[in-house]
This record gives C-alpha cells, sequence and structure tokens, in this order.
C-alpha cells in the first residue's frame, strides 16, 4: 500500500519511507566499444599522459625508463 510522496506502508504497518524506486531507461546508443565517445575519450587520455610524460622529464631531467 502506498502513502503519499511514495513511503509504503507494509503488512506489518510499518512506513518505509525509502521504497521510492528510480526510473528505469535505456540509453538508445551504447558506450561500449568503438564508438565516437570512447574513441575520444581515449585520444584525450592518451594526450595528458603524453603531456604529464614529457612534463616530468622536463622538470626531472630523466627519462621515463631511467625513473625506474
Amino acid at each position: 500500500m502506498t502513502t503519499g510522496k511514495g513511503s509504503i506502508v507494509d503488512d506489518q504497518g510499518k512506513v518505509n519511507h525509502f521504497a521510492v524506486e528510480p526510473k528505469v531507461y535505456v540509453e538508445e546508443k551504447s558506450r561500449t566499444g568503438f564508438t565516437p565517445f570512447a574513441e575520444r575519450l581515449n585520444g584525450r587520455l592518451a594526450m595528458v599522459g603524453f603531456i604529464s610524460l614529457l612534463a616530468i622529464e622536463i622538470f626531472t631531467g630523466h627519462g621515463l625508463f631511467s625513473q625506474f
């Protein structure tokens, strides 16, 4: 049995205020695989990694392999 604002009263008369379930939806476009979203994100993360590598080499004076 439901009351106002989406709370639910069970068989024992206890009120559950957290019983409001979120609305379920299905995305029309997939965000996995070789999609433009995934490729754009991968490219941006690669650019951040490359710039970070260059910054580390400039500030420390050592290359990537000499860091290890």
